[in-house]
């Protein structure tokens, strides 16, 4: 299912049809969440954030904007919330703080056509990567496992583990450069 443009989309959900809120969830929630995890660096926190801004959508749908992009109003809408859950959580530094701001700061100033042009170079570059490299990598980001995990199911040690992570992140920055860095957290979970 898919809907024309934003407009008649919001449309549909405003008045609350399942399947707009269906093709929301199934369009949007992996980038959703791999967002929220380049934010917060917990999975289970990160989907807490993801389930919150897709509760507090269906539950205000009727407030949507249908002038507005829905992937803006999201990324925003998850950013929104991790700001909420770090005021409850004073400890984190404000290193991260600003780490973070700058993510945020790419997410508003890409347009949509150059975000996936930049999610595109990212991905094609993690297929590039040494055989090895790649699965280590892939199990580790795109799927969630720790490094004792990847190691008992590869049958390598965590040492090994870590040594290709580390590989991988060196030649993705050196191919990808600064411009490219950021973006890369935003498609370790997405599938494509």
């Amino acid at each position: 299912m898919s809907y024309i443009n934003d407009h008649i989309f919001i449309k549909a959900l405003k008045k609350g049809e399942e399947k707009a809120y269906m093709f929301l969830l199934e369009k949007y929630h992996r980038r959703l969440h791999a967002y929220a995890f380049s934010l917060i660096g917990d999975h289970v926190a990160s989907q807490d954030v993801v389930q919150n801004v897709f509760f507090k959508v269906w539950r205000f749908r009727e407030s949507l904007d249908s002038n507005r992009s829905i992937k803006s109003f999201l990324f925003k809408s998850v950013y929104n919330e991790f700001l909420n859950t770090l005021q409850k959580n004073k400890s984190t530094m404000s290193l991260q703080y600003k780490y973070v701001e700058s993510l945020y700061e790419v997410v508003q100033n890409s347009n949509d056509a150059a975000f996936e042009v930049m999610i595109e170079v990212v991905n094609q570059e993690i297929q590039n990567l040494p055989p090895k490299c790649k699965r280590v990598f892939e199990l580790s980001k795109k799927e969630g496992l720790t490094n004792a995990e990847i190691s008992e199911f590869l049958g390598i040690s965590i040492k090994t583990v870590e040594a290709q992570i580390t590989k991988s992140f060196t030649l993705l920055r050196k191919r990808l450069g600064d411009t490219y860095k950021t973006i890369l957290f935003f498609v370790l979970s997405d599938n494509r």
